[in-house]
Formats: structure tokens, C-alpha cells, sequence
């Protein structure tokens, strides 16, 4: 059976309203969007100098959840001929075999777009429509640019595609202060230089995986030397503009942004002298599909760092103290 031909089969007779639902969320792709609230909640902190307005503050999340998962939901949608191919995809709603496939292309699509109308109308008449606005421009950047435009047809795809997961400060900072200044244009550089080193350490696992749905993923275009290579200059780059953000934030957060920088590196330094030390892998070999640890390693410790770094971000907002 084809690719397209398994994403098309036909669903079981009868579908139970809980099973279609419990799809529709997870199309929405949950734990990203977790991360995405780690770092606007920071934000929204950091541009009030405190606790923003109860209301402001939770219809923004809610708003940011919602466009959040309608980007999610129609990438998966617009992805599920090569979603059907990759072992790391293959057990998502819409191309799951036998029994546990239980969404249509269509449920989904109308999902996806009622998700980010209703994120967009929430937020611009209840919050701002600066915030909505751009909480749209993340959806169709994610959904027009990254996966239509780039994913499939140059490894910068994440480079430049990975913009959609920086819009979520920017909606913080307009949701409180109904402009976008500086430090909102710092947040944004961090996550955008972050992305990189965090999704190239995951492709480095799942090189085949790529290969196999001819989506050219730097690491299956080069080899895992200028992978790691790539990752350490993007991964100084972050470390850089966490520092850059100092005199705004703080000195308690300067000392965090450090010390947190330091370990992100020392990883990666870690990575590059092991992916040195091995010859480069034969495609389809054990090898050639991320055996080593080492990028897994370094993905997982990105996701604890950005986290530990917006919790700084967070306290150092709130505290009395901390500022030049």
C-alpha cells in the first residue's frame, strides 16, 4: 500500500464521539504547545514588571493554546502522506493503521480552522487585536511558509520556518503592553536561535525516518560533522542573545542566562567531539538513524534548558530586586 493510499483508507463503520475527539486533540500536538506557554507566560511577566490583569493574562493563554493547535492540526493534516512513512509519525490519528485511525482529512482540516478563528476572535475582543493578529501571522507563517513552502524543499526549512514558535512572545508582550519593543524582539531571537540546535539533535535521531519521506532535513543532506558543527555555532548564538537581554532583565537573570548558557554549550561541545570521533554513517545503517544517544541527549536537555531559562525570566520579573 502507497503512502497516499494508507492516508486515504477507510475509517472503521462506527465511530464513537470520544475516540473522534480524543484524535482532534492530539492532532493538536500538546506537548509543543506546553512549551510554547512556558515561554509566553515569562513574557507577559517580564513586560508588566509583575503579575499582569487575571483576565489578560488567561485569555491570552487560552488564545495562544487555541492558535497553537490549529497550526499543529493543520500541519498534520497538510503532512499526513509523509507522516504515514516516518516510524516516529506513523501512529498519529490520520494515518494510524486498522482500528486506531478514527479522524477523517476533512474533520481535521475544519478543525484546524476553526481553532485559529476562534483563537483570533478571542484574543482581539477581549485582549488586543495586535495580539490576535499576530497570533494569526503564526499560523499561516507555520502553515504557508514552513510547511508548504520550505519543508519539503530546502534544509533551511527549520531555520527559517522555526519563526512560528517565536511568535508566542511577541503575542505575550503585545497582550500586555499593546506594542512590541525590544526585549519582545530579544525573546524572539532567542527561541528562533534555540530552534535550530533542538530540532537538528531530534533529526539527527530520525535521520531515516527523513530520508525515507525525501523531507531534506540538514541532517540527512550533510553529514553529522557540519551537523554538530551547525548546532554549535547556532547554540553560541543563543548564548549571546540570552546575555543580550540582560540589561532589561536584570543581573540575577544575567547570572541564570550564564550559567544555564554554559551548560546548553558545554553539551554541545559534547556532541561535536563524539559525532568526531565516529565515521560517517552508511544511509540505512544502525548508525545512519541516530544509534548514538548523543543527539537525543543534547535534544532533550534543549527543552529543560529553554524552560529553566524562562523561569528565570519569570522570577527576575516579579522580584523586587535583581535590576542595574
Amino acid at each position: 500500500m502507497t503512502p497516499a493510499t494508507a492516508a486515504s483508507a477507510t475509517l472503521p463503520g462506527r465511530r464513537k464521539p470520544g475516540a473522534i475527539a480524543r484524535s482532534l486533540f492530539q492532532l493538536t500536538k500538546p506537548r509543543i504547545i506546553e512549551l510554547l506557554l512556558v515561554t509566553t507566560i515569562p513574557t507577559m511577566l517580564l513586560a508588566q514588571r509583575g503579575v499582569p490583569p487575571l483576565r489578560v493574562l488567561a485569555v491570552t493563554l487560552i488564545g495562544g493554546t487555541l492558535a497553537a493547535a490549529s497550526a499543529n492540526t493543520l500541519n498534520c493534516y497538510l503532512d499526513r502522506d509523509i507522516d504515514a512513512v516516518m516510524r516516529r509519525t506513523a501512529h498519529r490519528p490520520l494515518v494510524a493503521k486498522g482500528g486506531r485511525r478514527t479522524i477523517k482529512p476533512g474533520e481535521a482540516l475544519a478543525s484546524g480552522i476553526v481553532l485559529g478563528g476562534a483563537a483570533t476572535l478571542l484574543l482581539g475582543l477581549v485582549v488586543n487585536w495586535l495580539a490576535a493578529f499576530l497570533a494569526a501571522g503564526a499560523i499561516l507563517f507555520y502553515v504557508f511558509v514552513y510547511t508548504l513552502g520550505l519543508k519539503r524543499r530546502t534544509a533551511s526549512n527549520i531555520v527559517i520556518g522555526g519563526a512560528a514558535g517565536c511568535f508566542p512572545v511577541l503575542v505575550g508582550w503585545a497582550a500586555v503592553t499593546g506594542t512590541i519593543a525590544w526585549p519582545a524582539a530579544g525573546l524572539f531571537a532567542i527561541i528562533f536561535l534555540w530552534t535550530p540546535p533542538h530540532f537538528w539533535a531530534l533529526a539527527m535521531r530520525f535521520r531515516d525516518d527523513y530520508a525515507a519521506a525525501n523531507i531534506p532535513m540538514l541532517p540527512v543532506v550533510a553529514t553529522p560533522r557540519a551537523v554538530a558543527r551547525k548546532i554549535l555555532v547556532y547554540s553560541y548564538a543563543m548564548v549571546a542573545a540570552t546575555l543580550a537581554l540582560a540589561p532589561y532583565a536584570g543581573w540575577i537573570y544575567a547570572v541564570c542566562a550564564a550559567g544555564l548558557g554554559g551548560w546548553f554549550l558545554a553539551e554541545a561541545h559534547r556532541l561535536h567531539r563524539q559525532v568526531g570521533s565516529v565515521p560517517a554513517p552508511v544511509p540505512g545503517s544502525a548508525s545512519g538513524s541516530g544509534a548514538s544517544p548523543a543527539p537525543m541527549r543534547l535534544f532533550h536537555l534543549s527543552i529543560t534548558y529553554l524552560t529553566l531559562l524562562f523561569s528565570a525570566i519569570a522570577v527576575t520579573a516579579l522580584l523586587p530586586v535583581g535590576r542595574w
